[in-house]
């Protein structure tokens, strides 16, 4: 089987704590409707049985705009509920013993924060990099700043589709692009906002602008 097509541009990535008390699903809708490429669903405090059944409901909402959901951490988890796949950081199940536990065209993306982790996430079987922190983050309190240029040197390092991630929002995603990455992952940048389906149509707008150069 062929890997499916995935369109990074606008990669949101969940957290509870950015919905300011909003439904997440509802929260994730507006989000597709504006324009979202790609979900991933991030949740660091539930149990595995909550995850399931969110993450159930947030595939059957993704599947309904044809975005593909990819499950954080949790390979188990993005098998039961046949997710496109899964992202991983550096201190999870290594990607090359993901790989042997998943069909060929299961997608594994991994954190790198440099272009040593990165070249060593291509090599162990990546399909996609998740870099940071570009803009230093709120929602990771020890991820530390890796700067657009650092984030461009990983770009000339590797052709692997790459996100820029960490403190991304409407005002610097163009700067992002400019490092020629893929797209930006974004979480408060969106789900923070008062209005998540017009902001994300200001990505989309600003993104579809950049195609254009």
């Amino acid at each position: 089987m062929s890997k499916p097509q995935i369109n990074y541009s606008i990669y949101l990535v969940t957290d509870d704590a950015c919905l300011q008390g909003r439904p997440l699903l509802q929260c994730v809708e507006e989000a597709l409707q504006g324009g979202v490429t790609l979900v991933q669903y991030r949740s660091k405090h539930k149990d595995s049985g909550s995850m399931y059944e969110e993450a159930i409901k947030l595939k059957n909402l993704c599947d309904k705009y044809s975005v593909p959901l990819i499950i954080n951490d949790r390979v188990d988890l993005a098998l039961a509920v046949g997710a496109a796949g899964v992202h991983i950081g550096q201190s999870d199940l290594p990607c090359a013993a993901v790989r042997k536990i998943v069909s060929e065209d299961f997608i594994i993306g991994v954190s790198a924060h440099n272009v040593e982790e990165a070249l060593q996430s291509v090599a162990a079987g990546a399909d996609y990099l998740g870099c940071g922190a570009v803009f230093g983050t709120a929602t990771k309190k020890d991820a530390s700043a890796l700067g657009l240029e650092n984030l461009r040197k990983i770009r000339c390092a590797i052709k692997l589709p790459i996100v820029g991630i960490g403190g991304v929002n409407a005002e610097n995603y163009s700067q992002i692009l400019k490092t020629g990455a893929d797209g930006a992952a974004i979480i408060s940048g969106i789900l923070g906002t008062n209005n998540i389906k017009a902001t994300t149509e200001k990505f989309t707008k600003i993104y579809k602008q950049h195609q254009k150069h």
